[in-house]
């Protein structure tokens, strides 16, 4: 059997964080995109790269859709948008391929997009990972060291059963659980105010404890989250005083805190 490759160290990259979610259609996407443009508001460095290869949505969620191009050293320039640099196989392929890759296709497109693109110097590298436990959460922690790990959930049991097993693979090949976010927690009615939760209750406040992680936040269900995320206008810019970007704000500070009491390898 072929031993595992080592990982490698990318110290300009700065602290790796993955955004991970046990099932799709929790709004992972959304999370990772709104805190990385989050984290460059408060002053920080921060690339994201779209590791959703089966399905790369950050071109449409953050408004770029052009091929990047080469630069005189041979490799890849981000794109930027919302002041984070950006890489996504969506810039590479046409929006109708469909991504039929083994895992060792996914192995090396992560691999590529880790050290064949000029990210220059950050602080923050946000992972946007595909639903699951799969091919490119292993080949992302088997290519480099990964500083924390943060799981988006929506509170119904379905998904916060998912989500467990996202914990648990993090836990098992060694990187830290900075902690829970729960999406959809509620919607709040825009005539008189009024939270409904749609999707249950409690669900992520339940998974953070069972795995003693903290909940970083709640992000309420509201529409124009969506409509960003169509028009490539994440909500911490297009409605920065909504209660959905004031939630996403606080999550990217808690995240913060939480990478650097990590302070992994």
């Amino acid at each position: 059997m072929r031993p595992a490759p080592t990982p490698v160290a990318y110290p300009k990259l700065g602290r790796i964080i993955a955004v991970s979610s046990g099932k799709g259609g929790v709004g992972k996407s959304t999370v990772a995109v709104n805190l990385a443009v989050a984290l460059a508001q408060a002053g920080a460095r921060v690339g994201l790269m779209d590791a959703d290869i089966y399905g790369p949505n950050i071109p449409r969620m953050m408004g770029v859709g052009r091929p990047p191009e080469v630069g005189p050293d041979d490799k890849i320039v981000p794109l930027e948008a919302h002041g984070v640099k950006l890489i996504s196989l969506g810039f590479l392929i046409e929006r109708d391929q469909p991504a039929i890759w083994r895992g060792p296709i996914v192995m090396k497109i992560v691999t590529q997009f880790l050290q064949d693109v000029s990210w220059g110097e950050l602080d923050y590298f946000v992972v946007d990972m595909p639903p699951g436990t799969g091919d490119a959460q292993l080949s992302l922690v088997q290519a480099t060291f990964v500083h924390g790990a943060v799981i988006v959930t929506t509170p119904q049991e379905v998904s916060v059963g998912d989500a467990l097993r996202g914990v648990k693979m993090f836990q098992r090949v060694g990187v830290p659980v900075l902690g829970v976010v729960e999406n959809m927690s509620w919607f709040e009615c825009p005539h008189c105010g009024k939270p409904t939760p749609l999707f249950g209750q409690g669900g992520g406040q339940r998974l953070a404890d069972e795995v003693n992680v903290p909940l970083l936040g709640q992000v309420p269900l509201f529409p124009r989250v969506m409509e960003g995320g169509d028009t490539g206008r994440p909500i911490v810019v297009a409605d920065a005083t909504s209660g959905a970007a004031k939630a996403l704000t606080a999550i990217a500070g808690a995240v913060r805190d939480a990478i650097a009491a990590a302070r992994a390898p």
